[in-house]
């Protein structure tokens, strides 16, 4: 349903109110046909893109896992991790079609009248579990970022059934399901390297013991080059599985940490990337990259991460099979519910999350 409001909005609760709490989100901004950007998302010179140095020549590595059995592919994916923290998969066993389902599933969410969307936000939520947004966290950010999200955070079946949106709550488990065993296959060779031969149950917990699935929504943006999509940060999960539509605009950080990269979309691949959780239980070996994303002044984007995580109550820390032969350790163990918590209450701001753990 098209908003109603015609004049541009400059005072802050207005805008707070009619894109937050009213569920219009930064697609009801964009659905007005502002010919300029509202003063709350302009970034800071340095935080924008136009300001920062990308590297043409680079790319992360693509991998095939078509042929798992073959060791070069479980070394490609460790040599990766280690190196870029980011890379992309083909022929990874997911059907496509569950793919372009969850993303038709996105689109049909955002499509629906803000008063079906309004349903889950922050302050109407069913379910502390279901959270219908815009930007990262508005309260602690100088600058809003141009993203509206459905975070759908995974206990059950049957609570998933009674709480997340039926426009896509099909889709959205069919792809957390059947991704499943990639999301094995991949921890499983990960964890090799790292001297754990076998992921025992405690392992499998405290590695993907829980699990969120966000549908993320970018609108089309005035004055692009002024705001940002998503701000430079790193995740806080183990594994990110990213599902990106082919807008692009996704950018991680070079690996000299001197320039972005640019993520191009691979029509049926997936994007991994390591998460904080991962580097510190690898104490250092596998690198969680900073990452962002650019708003888009000619297209709609979607994505869809699956944050693969520890419990909310696992203690993380460098394993015990990586201090074994006499490494010290880089990290302290942490709570992962404070190590979340600690990210969720500030804005983006690149790698600052992880220095919290750090010895």
């Amino acid at each position: 349903m098209a908003p109603t409001i015609t004049t541009p909005m400059t005072i802050s609760s207005d805008l707070t109110e009619f894109v937050m709490l009213k569920g219009n989100g930064v697609k009801g901004l964009s659905e007005m046909g502002l010919k300029s950007l509202p003063k709350q998302y302009i970034q800071p010179l340095e935080e924008r893109m136009s300001m920062i140095n990308v590297v043409p020549q680079e790319s992360i590595p693509i991998i095939d896992m078509s042929n798992w059995d073959d060791p070069k592919v479980e070394d490609a994916i460790c040599d990766a991790a280690e190196k870029w923290g980011f890379f992309q998969i083909i022929n990874h066993g997911v059907p496509l079609q569950v793919l372009k389902n969850v993303q038709d599933a996105t689109y049909r969410f955002y499509e629906q009248p803000v008063e079906e969307k309004v349903k889950y936000t922050k302050e109407n939520s069913p379910s502390k579990n279901v959270r219908y947004g815009s930007s990262f966290s508005p309260e602690a950010e100088k600058a809003l970022e141009w993203k509206d999200y459905l975070s759908l955070f995974y206990v059950s079946d049957a609570e998933a059934v009674a709480t997340w949106p039926p426009a896509c709550r099909d889709e959205a488990l069919e792809y957390m399901k059947r991704s499943e065993t990639l999301i094995k296959q991949l921890l499983n060779a990960l964890m090799k390297r790292l001297n754990v031969r076998e992921i025992d149950e405690t392992n499998e917990l405290l590695l993907m013991g829980s699990k969120r699935i966000n549908l993320n929504y970018y609108p089309i943006c005035p004055n692009q080059d002024l705001t940002v999509a998503i701000g430079r940060h790193s995740d806080v999960s183990t594994l990110t599985v990213l599902l990106q539509d082919q807008t692009g605009g996704l950018y991680v950080r070079a690996a000299d940490c001197h320039g972005w990269i640019h993520v191009p979309p691979i029509s049926g691949a997936l994007v991994i990337n390591i998460g904080d959780a991962l580097q510190i239980m690898s104490n250092g070996r596998y690198k969680s990259i900073e990452h962002r994303v650019t708003a888009n002044g000619s297209k709609i984007r979607v994505s869809v991460p699956i944050f693969v995580n520890p419990r909310p109550s696992d203690v993380i820390g460098p394993l015990p099979e990586v201090l074994a032969s006499g490494e010290k350790a880089m990290y302290k163990n942490v709570l992962y519910s404070d190590y979340v918590r600690h990210f969720f209450k500030k804005a983006h701001d690149g790698k600052m999350t992880v220095e919290y753990a750090k010895i």
